[in-house]
């Protein structure tokens, strides 16, 4: 692939991560925000699995940072839990491309959850308590979004 064939790719990847960050911060009820998506793991976890070569875990490593920034946490904490999460992507990517759609639901939920396990174990280890319901109720709330995130995605990228 020219240089010129993934500057669209670019384009949409930032495009759709900042879209991403924007949902991730704005505010919402406390009742509601416990089923919030993590919608920029989401896209990177589409991003991945669809064009691993121009979207690499070092990308992201560092939408995780920038993520860290935006909700104030431990710096590294979403960074780490975004590098796993695409080496996991990046390595079931081409099976859970040919599954049909609620196998794609489980898989990627099974990557959210290892995501929200990490985030949880390094609250754990810093004395920041968030019950386990919330992650769950995270993890949930994702996989049922996934769908529509890959359809908008797939959809913009062609």
């Amino acid at each position: 692939m020219t240089s010129r064939e993934s500057e669209p790719v670019l384009g949409l990847f930032v495009f759709s991560i900042i879209v991403a960050f924007s949902l991730a911060i704005v505010p919402m009820p406390e009742w509601l925000g416990r089923f919030r998506p993590d919608w920029v793991a989401l896209v990177i976890i589409y991003w991945l699995m669809v064009r691993p070569r121009q979207v690499g875990i070092g990308a992201a490593w560092l939408v995780g940072l920038i993520l860290d920034a935006l909700k104030s946490a431990l710096l590294g904490q979403h960074a780490l839990a975004m590098a796993v999460v695409g080496f996991l992507a990046i390595r079931f990517r081409l099976r859970t491309r040919v599954f049909p759609v609620w196998q794609q639901m489980l898989s990627v939920s099974l990557m959210i959850a290892m995501y929200q396990f990490i985030l949880y174990w390094i609250d754990g280890v810093s004395g920041q308590e968030i019950p386990l319901t919330d992650r769950l109720a995270t993890v949930a709330a994702s996989a049922l979004v996934w769908p529509f995130i890959s359809l908008i995605l797939s959809t913009l990228r062609r």
